[in-house]
């Protein structure tokens, strides 16, 4: 009979079974408890804003969820639509009363046109980035507003207080009174990449807390060629869908971690938008809180980059008023009276090659030298009038105007 050997070897078979299987199941414990695994607490600022966590797109995916789906319940609690109102005073258009035939005939008791006044009602996002109740949002959305409500997205609604304007950058500042606010993460946009994620959340056309999805498409995009020459801005371009009502949102990584404040869209674009880098606008909200506005220096002129093909064209047209030097630089179309460039000596068709010995050769990189540059700073300035070179210097003054530069 074999039954009784049988059986033994049953249960020796059992016995390495049953040790394989605990075998396993400690080795899974000793993987989950690992100190490699464990997540990785938040940092935060003097604020209590977390600044910093550092996640990649699979620990944020969770479950069957994708990682536009972590990143957007990260960031869209702190992600606001902002309802402004003004009042808008106009003359009543009568031809009648502006023909200049009736006045004469009714002289001094000719009646006079009544002016008119009507609420305009306008709509923007923002994002919440400080506990203590900080908004930030693009200077349009609330520009010259009478009232603001904010909405939050668990259905509060609040109204909000502009701390401070910036038409120059398009940013701007909201203060809310309110509790158990959520922050959102704030990122580094000097890290972006081409091809990286881009995820726009807001209210656009106002369908709130919409979200969509597309790549950072170009990085450092001047404002000139936007087709916004009265700002001073290298916005961060993308294909993700940016509507009217985007204004002031957030523009988020896979990461769940604000990049940019979208802020201005074409229509003839076909989909492409854009938006302001977050470490400049973290640059100005900190400001903004401080002063309620922002000093930008400028020289006072209006300018067009110059190539040596540029001013050979110039040069062979024999209708030409100037001659241009065939260089790369700035060319000065025209000098502001008044302004810091005027007190200087400098004048129409001087091209500019030169800043504290700095080159330039395009007007983006001129301005970005003189907005990074401080009001009251003096600078010295290379520039050639014909075949003559020069050196002006220039103290900056404080620009007034958007339109300066």
């Amino acid at each position: 009979m074999q039954f009784p050997k049988m059986r033994r070897s049953l249960r020796q078979l059992t016995t390495h079974v049953i040790a394989i299987v605990l075998g396993i199941a400690f080795t899974f414990a000793s993987l989950k408890v690992a100190p490699s695994q464990a997540e990785p607490a938040p940092v935060y600022d003097n604020s209590s804003q977390i600044i910093a966590q550092k996640q990649s797109p699979a620990a944020l995916a969770v479950g069957n969820n994708s990682f536009v789906t972590a990143a957007v319940n990260r960031v869209g609690p702190a992600v606001v639509r902002i309802d402004t109102e003004r009042t808008v005073t106009r003359r009543n258009p009568d031809p009648f009363m502006d023909d200049p035939f009736f006045r004469r005939f009714f002289g001094d008791s000719f009646p006079q046109q009544q002016p008119s006044q009507r609420q305009v009602r306008g709509l923007g996002s923002g994002v919440i980035f400080d506990r203590s109740g900080l908004v930030l949002t693009n200077a349009h959305v609330v520009d010259k507003a009478d009232r603001v409500q904010v909405r939050l997205k668990d259905g509060r609604t609040v109204d909000g207080k502009v701390r401070g304007v910036d038409e120059v950058t398009d940013l701007a500042v909201v203060k809310i009174n309110a509790t158990n606010l959520p922050v959102a993460p704030l990122g580094n946009s000097g890290t972006v990449q081409v091809g990286d994620w881009a995820i726009a959340v807001g209210n656009p056309l106002g369908f709130d807390n919409t979200v969509t999805l597309g790549i950072v498409s170009t990085l450092k995009r001047p404002s000139s060629q936007v087709g916004i020459s009265d700002k001073r801005l290298d916005f961060i371009q993308t294909d993700a869908a940016i509507n009217p009502g985007n204004s002031g949102g957030p523009l988020v990584n896979d990461r769940g971690e604000v990049i940019g404040i979208n802020t201005a869209i074409r229509a003839d674009a076909m989909g492409i938008g854009f938006a302001i880098p977050i470490d400049k606008a973290k640059d100005i909200a900190n400001q903004l809180q401080r002063n309620g506005k922002v000093a930008h220096p400028y020289l006072g002129v209006q300018m067009v980059t110059l190539t040596p093909d540029l001013a050979k064209q110039n040069n062979s047209d024999p209708n030409s008023s100037i001659l241009l030097p065939e260089v790369n630089g700035v060319l000065v179309m025209r000098v502001l009276t008044n302004s810091p460039a005027a007190s200087s000596g400098m004048r129409r068709g001087d091209v500019i090659v030169e800043i504290d010995g700095k080159p330039v050769k395009t007007a983006e990189m001129l301005q970005n030298m003189v907005e990074n540059s401080r009001v009251g700073q003096t600078l010295q300035v290379k520039i050639q009038r014909g075949r003559q070179t020069q050196q002006l210097s220039i103290r900056t003054g404080e620009l007034q105007n958007a339109s300066l530069n």
